[in-house]
């Protein structure tokens, strides 16, 4: 059974967000502040955290922020909330998906089955790790190598990467990666496939040049260039 953290500080939202999710057959963790929630973190691992961003003490980005420097667990920000710049502050910072108040749970518990659907979309053609000079993907384990160190990165920005890295020197428009990686069932905007690529290249910024980089070809896409 998959386990969802729900960190609200409004106990009637989080009573019925449990109430729901249990309905859908998911095991349901509930803290009301950062501390509590990173306790829990740790202790249950859950496979996806619901994350209010108006919590007390510690907000939500700064428990984003932390939770994104240990984990790759995928997270929807949920808040009142509603201007462009918090949605795409959010997406930049490392979340998933980013919910509004009010929202209707049954959406809310279709937002988290459509995450947890969300897996890379490429085939390694039993090709299990791919070595790019002081860049190493491993396929197999679902990680990423740098200088021998690991980089930290999102589930979906995993996958990009995965999935780009399979076609080297291959362009690829923003539909398409939507298509490929985000999934037939996404509704977002397209800016997240930016929000991506920005983040990977700055996950990957030691990456030796002369050996390959994520490239944007304008008005045409983007291209994972390797280095012939």
């Amino acid at each position: 059974m998959k386990s969802i953290l729900i960190v609200e500080d409004e106990q009637a939202i989080a009573r019925v967000l449990a109430a729901y999710l249990r309905k859908a057959e998911f095991e349901v963790h509930h803290a009301a502040d950062g501390p509590t929630a990173l306790t829990l973190f740790d202790t249950v691992t859950p496979s996806l955290v619901l994350l209010d961003v108006m919590l007390p003490g510690m907000d939500g980005w700064d428990l984003l922020r932390i939770i994104r420097e240990k984990s790759a667990c995928p997270v929807i920000m949920l808040t009142a909330l509603d201007d462009i710049s918090d949605r795409l502050n959010g997406l930049n910072a490392g979340a998933d998906d980013y919910m509004s108040k009010p929202f209707v749970p049954e959406e809310v518990v279709a937002r988290v089955n459509a995450v947890l659907r969300r897996n890379p979309h490429w085939t390694s053609g039993g090709e299990e790790k791919r070595s790019f000079g002081n860049l190493v993907i491993d396929l197999a384990a679902k990680q990423v190598l740098l200088n021998g160190a690991e980089v930290a990165l999102t589930p979906r920005d995993l996958s990009l990467l995965f999935f780009l890295s399979d076609y080297p020197n291959r362009t690829f428009t923003r539909d398409h990666l939507i298509e490929q990686v985000w999934g037939m069932d996404y509704d977002g905007s397209d800016r997240a496939v930016d929000l991506s690529i920005k983040r990977l290249r700055q996950a990957l910024s030691h990456w030796s040049p002369e050996t390959g980089e994520i490239r944007t070809l304008r008005g045409m896409g983007y291209q994972f260039w390797i280095a012939n």
